[in-house]
């Protein structure tokens, strides 16, 4: 018995009418005054009663009796359950069947049941951490990505507002510096400017010197200018949002890290000190806050009729640990809605969130400058070929300029046979990429074959040659004149017309054949038959030997019937697009880009299959690939930056391509929507010059009848 008055545990012993038999010392201590109702025979019911009469327990709909007989009712051999005293105290009760009775065994759990509920707390909270981390990870736009981050961080601490700042680095502008030299011409000094900078550090020698850093060029390799950027603004109260996805600008200015005079460190400002040391700091009230500046903020607070007060700012470190960017978080409320400071232990969660929010900042940061990187490549690249040949000007930018209007056009159509064509983000990027790099296959493209503006180029224009030989020609007329007349007894006056007249057949040759070189009219036969009529006339060398005016090859080529290109320059040129595919597939495209290829290789098809380099047919191509051939003709049509033509207006570029509809050569489809969407209205606009930009109708050129 003396062991059991002192179990650890209070026990109560009822009989099968829940009656009290016995109990321990433990139980009288446990239940304080109510443990006086305990005797022999006492109901339970009674005993809970006075239980809640002592404010014990509040036991509502529940009486004593149903309380423990919840074990019985169960049918089992033990059953335990947890009630929550009226003082904060939880007790376990372990109720075992004996005999006909019950024994009901009390454990205060109260310390158990606040760790089982911290430790649910931490569980939940670990939980939503995981999701979130989950979340920011599978999240590529950026500004979606500082949003989830801003509204997260807000969430857990139920802030008012905040702000998320991205680190910048820019490179320092050269500062000039007045210098006096000696003018060894006078003695006297001169004032001259160099571009002459200084290092930060104060002139003690305590740090480093102010110098000048390169004698040979003046300019300073100084520290780039480290600034902290405004991302991401919001305030609930004030319903503010800027930034991010909200189409609202900041126009807030940069914070400077370092003091762009001096290279001081900033450390006034909180975001920049938290910036320069990496630690988090937790301001309570920064009215009344030491070792910052928060003039700013009263100056803020002052013009919205707001108050400023709590600050939680924590540095964004990427996986180097160093500081990509900086979040701070401003007024924390309660749970009554109260301005209070952060609490310390939500502080942590929130540098938990920076942590990872900075990883997958950092991931979405780096791709983004490698797609800058990539796409700064593919325009450098494009650029050279433009810049290869003055007859391409402009073309390799200006192509998927016009082909993202048009691709955008197709997806914003509510009607017709397009209304049910659309790209997402990625598809775009990779149509976006096909247009840059439509037309690298002409790096491989010689520029004589590339530039060839007559029949005769070559690395130079040979029409200047066969000059010469009519002028050698018309040379050896004259002397064969001049001797003849020499003779006694010859008709100089018919000698001197027959002379004239053979001049002026050179002449007439020579124009001729300035005229085809030019390629700018249709080489009928009877012009193929004047131009071999025209090589089988001869000149005398300079070794006094008779040769043909014109060579075969040159013949050959003066012989070309449309353009300056012979069939095999034009398989040059032509196979720049082979070379395009060819050079395209063998780039360890992503998923997400291997349609490039195909996009980019397919603007010279037609839609009758009658286009190079594969005779496409027009279901045989995507929609943007189809997009970009019109893009294509429309862009050279329009373009005034070749130096052997003059840009079309619209309506004449407009009014060929109406031909190439209605012969199979462009989508028809997409050729009424570039008209009817203002397309190439829009990209005149942007790049045509002011005289190439006129009207065209509209209903004729959609086969309409006007209204």
């Amino acid at each position: 018995m003396k062991a059991f008055d002192h179990l650890p545990s209070a026990v109560l012993v009822l009989d099968s009418d829940l009656r009290l038999l016995s109990w321990n010392r433990t139980a009288r201590s446990m239940f304080g005054p109510a443990s006086a109702y305990m005797a022999d025979g006492a109901t339970l019911n009674g005993f809970l009663q006075a239980m809640v009469d002592y404010e014990f327990v509040e036991l509502g709909d529940m009486t004593g009796d149903a309380w423990i007989a919840e074990a019985v009712a169960a049918h089992v051999p033990r059953n335990t359950f947890d009630r929550q005293l009226a003082d904060g105290r939880t007790l376990r009760v372990r109720v075992t069947p004996s005999g006909d009775g019950l024994v009901a065994v009390y454990n205060d759990v109260t310390d158990l049941h606040h760790r089982d509920i911290d430790l649910e707390t931490s569980r939940q909270r670990l939980s939503r951490m995981n999701e979130i981390g989950v979340a920011l990870t599978g999240e590529k736009d950026l500004n979606r990505l500082l949003e989830m981050i801003m509204l997260e961080a807000k969430t857990l601490c139920r802030a008012d507002g905040g702000t998320i700042y991205l680190k910048r680095e820019d490179e320092p502008e050269p500062v000039f510096v007045e210098n006096k030299r000696i003018d060894r011409r006078t003695g006297g000094d001169r004032r001259i400017h160099d571009r002459r900078t200084q290092s930060a550090g104060p002139p003690d020698g305590t740090a480093e010197r102010r110098h000048t850093a390169d004698r040979r060029d003046g300019v300073d390799r100084r520290r780039p200018l480290e600034q902290l950027e405004f991302a991401i603004l919001v305030n609930d109260t004030l319903n503010i949002a800027m930034g991010g996805t909200s189409g609202q600008k900041i126009t807030l200015p940069n914070l400077m890290i370092y003091d762009p005079e001096t290279g001081e460190p900033n450390e006034k400002n909180v975001a920049s000190y938290a910036a320069l040391t990496g630690e988090a700091i937790n301001i309570p009230d920064a009215y009344d806050a030491d070792g910052f500046d928060f003039s700013g903020t009263r100056k803020f607070d002052e013009m919205n009729s707001y108050r400023s007060k709590s600050f939680l700012t924590v540095p964004l470190k990427d996986r180097k640990d160093e500081v990509i960017g900086v979040l701070q978080l401003i007024n924390a409320h309660d749970e009554e809605g109260a301005v209070v400071a952060f609490d310390p232990a939500l502080q942590s969660d929130v540098e938990s969130l920076a942590s990872q929010a900075a990883v997958s900042l950092d991931n979405n940061l780096l791709l983004l400058a490698q797609r800058k990187l990539f796409e700064s490549l593919m325009q450098v690249m494009a650029n050279a070929i433009d810049r290869k040949s003055p007859y391409t000007g402009g073309h390799c930018s200006r192509v998927p300029a016009l082909t993202e209007m048009l691709a955008q056009a197709a997806c914003n159509a509510t009607d017709g046979p397009l209304r049910t064509f659309s790209m997402d983000q990625e598809q775009t990027f990779a149509l976006h990429v096909a247009g840059w790099l439509h037309d690298i296959g002409k790096v491989t493209t010689p520029e004589y074959v590339m530039d060839k503006s007559t029949k005769l180029e070559t690395i130079h224009d040979r029409i200047v040659e066969v000059e010469t030989r009519f002028a050698a020609a018309k040379r050896d007329a004259e002397i064969e004149y001049l001797r003849a007349a020499m003779e006694d007894g010859s008709d100089k006056e018919s000698l001197e017309a027959a002379f004239r007249a053979k001049v002026a057949e050179f002449d007439e040759d020579l124009m001729f054949l300035q005229l085809a070189n030019v390629g700018g009219e249709f080489m009928a036969h009877d012009k193929k038959e004047r131009v071999n009529v025209i090589a089988a006339k001869t000149w005398r060398d300079a070794g006094g030997r008779s040769t043909p005016l014109l060579s075969e090859e040159e013949v050959y080529n003066l012989c070309i019937e449309r353009g300056t290109l012979t069939g095999e320059e034009r398989k040059v040129i032509t196979d720049h697009m082979e070379i395009t595919i060819e050079m395209l597939e063998q780039l360890p495209f992503p998923k997400s880009l291997r349609r490039v290829p195909e996009f980019a290789g397919g603007h010279h098809e037609k839609m009758d299959g009658s286009g190079y380099p594969r005779g496409l047919t027009r279901d045989q191509m995507s929609i943007p690939a189809r997009i970009m051939a019109i893009a294509d003709i429309f862009e050279a049509l329009t373009a005034a930056d070749r130096p052997y033509k003059q840009g079309k207006t619209i309506s004449e570029s407009i009014r060929i391509m109406t031909f190439m509809r209605k012969d199979g050569h462009i989508d028809p489809e997409l050729f009424d929507l570039f008209i009817e969407s203002g397309v190439y209205r829009e990209y005149g606009e942007r790049f045509l010059n002011p005289d190439q930009i006129d009207e065209i109708d509209v209903d004729a050129v959609l086969g309409r009848k006007a209204s």
